[in-house]
């Protein structure tokens, strides 16, 4: 058993409601857009996003969450492949476009 990131950890939720139900209803308010049916996107193509997005922020619970409910809206093992390439493709870029930043700050000091 390790102390960090472990699945059960979302058992605690309830816990944090308790605690703050006011910020945690905000919280799940907007977590709700994920999960919508009647958006223009279709469920899969949502989770996928979602799952690009976990990647990106490196959230274990999330990528637990919507890697899951990816497969169950009919996501394949190749389209999760293509979303953490993409993810990573943009993830290098921000680096990329963070050093061209850097550079103007240094070139300025």
């Amino acid at each position: 058993m390790s102390d960090y990131h472990e699945h059960s950890d979302l058992s605690l939720l309830p816990e944090l409601e308790k605690l703050d139900g006011e910020g945690f209803a905000g919280f799940t308010a907007l977590d709700k857009t994920v999960g919508r049916t009647n958006g223009a996107i279709p469920p899969k193509y949502r989770e996928l996003i979602a799952l690009g997005v976990a990647l990106t922020t490196q959230c274990p619970y999330c990528l637990d969450v919507h890697s899951t409910n990816a497969k169950k809206a009919g996501a394949t093992r190749e389209e999760l492949a293509e979303t953490v390439h993409i993810a990573a493709a943009l993830r290098a870029g921000a680096a990329l476009t963070h050093g061209l930043l850097a550079l103007k700050i240094y070139d300025r000091a």
